[in-house]
Parts: structure tokens; C-alpha cells; sequence
């Protein structure tokens, strides 16, 4: 198993990096809020899972161990893939879908694109006694800050998880108020919980 790679980030799009390590550019699925903190050209750590089907092999990087270890806990539920794994991570941190799922919090994982209620309610089943407690203090889901093109990151993250690009429009267009509201710099990840929150809403 690949447990991490590290070294100057060559690429980024809007789900997924390319990092050099040793000559090669290996490719690497992440979600927003890890994506938001990488640079092009600057040194990167990345903890990492691999994912192996009969057709390919998906590596998948995660800002740390913790959110690596949460990405490989989510999948022992019946119906979660690496995918949906993921997107579940684009939305809540770790800690968030610990205390989601130790307080059967059903609207907090219905809020993950691909959720509805009957698959939250299994998954709150499925894993009860898998995740653990939650390490640290109650907060937001997301929080990772960027310098600019909030508007950019947001959308290119909201197409990433699967949603049209006029439904990432409209998104972006409705939490555009809080981000302009907010002292210093937007934080993508809670902008992208707000936008998932307003599309939820619309369907």
C-alpha cells in the first residue's frame, strides 16, 4: 500500500493533484477542501489510499491520516464506494461525520450528494460503532482558507461532485452574500457545505 506521497505538486484540477515524487508524476483524487491547500510548484504531504479494480487503480490523497483512515472506515458500509467516501468527506470533516453518525444526525449526511434519507438511515446503522467519538471540539464542517478565486475553487469543487454546471451557478450565486460578508479571506470548504445546502433545498 502507498500510505503517502510528497513532493512539489506539478498539477492541480478541480479533483485531483499531480505530485512529483521521484522523476514521476503520480496522480492523486482529492477532495476541495485538501485541493484548496495545495500550491503549484510547493511541497506537498499527502496520506494516501489505494483503491485497486479489475480495469484501474485510483490512488486518493487526504490532507492526514485521520481523514485517510475515515475515507477507508466509510467504505466498510454496505453501498459506499471510494467515491461516495469522498464526497462525504467534501462535506464534513472527519470529526463532523463522527458526531453526525454517534448522534444519528440523518439531515447531516443527506446533505452528501448521492444521500438521500433512506441511505442515510442505513448508513447511520452500517456505521454506528465504526467511526468512534469525535477527537476534538464541536465547529464547522470545512474550514480550510484559500487567498482568491473563491468563486472558481466553489464551482470547479460543486461540478467535481457531480452537479451541473448551471446548478454550480446558482450555487455559487447563493452563498455569494456570505462570502462577501465574511472578515479576511472566504473558507471554500464552509462556502461549499452552505452551496450543497441551498441545491439540497432546490430539488
Amino acid at each position: 500500500m502507498i500510505a503517502f506521497v510528497s513532493g512539489p505538486v506539478a498539477a492541480l484540477a478541480p479533483d485531483s493533484a499531480v505530485v512529483e515524487v521521484g522523476g514521476i508524476g503520480i496522480a492523486v483524487q482529492c477532495t476541495p477542501g485538501t485541493l484548496s491547500g495545495l500550491r503549484t510548484g510547493q511541497q506537498a504531504r499527502l496520506a494516501t489510499s489505494l483503491v485497486v479494480r479489475e480495469d484501474s487503480l485510483t490512488l486518493y490523497g487526504f490532507a492526514d491520516d485521520d481523514e485517510r483512515q475515515v475515507f477507508e472506515l466509510l467504505q466498510t458500509a454496505s453501498g459506499v464506494g471510494p467515491r461516495l467516501a469522498q464526497a462525504m468527506l467534501a462535506v464534513h470533516t472527519p470529526d463532523a461525520l463522527r458526531r453526525a453518525v454517534s448522534s444519528g444526525d440523518e439531515k447531516a449526511l443527506i446533505a452528501v450528494p448521492g444521500i438521500g434519507k433512506k441511505g442515510a438511515q442505513k448508513l447511520l446503522l452500517d456505521l454506528k460503532d465504526r467511526l468512534g467519538e469525535p477527537l476534538g471540539p464541536g465547529g464547522p464542517a470545512i474550514g480550510t482558507g484559500v487567498t482568491a478565486g473563491w468563486r472558481d475553487q466553489l464551482h470547479a469543487a460543486l461540478v467535481g461532485l457531480g452537479y451541473a454546471t448551471r446548478e454550480a451557478d446558482e450555487a455559487v450565486s447563493a452563498v455569494a452574500p456570505q462570502a462577501e460578508a465574511a472578515e479576511g479571506t472566504p473558507q471554500v470548504g464552509q462556502l461549499l457545505r452552505a452551496a450543497l445546502q441551498t441545491l439540497n433545498r432546490a430539488r
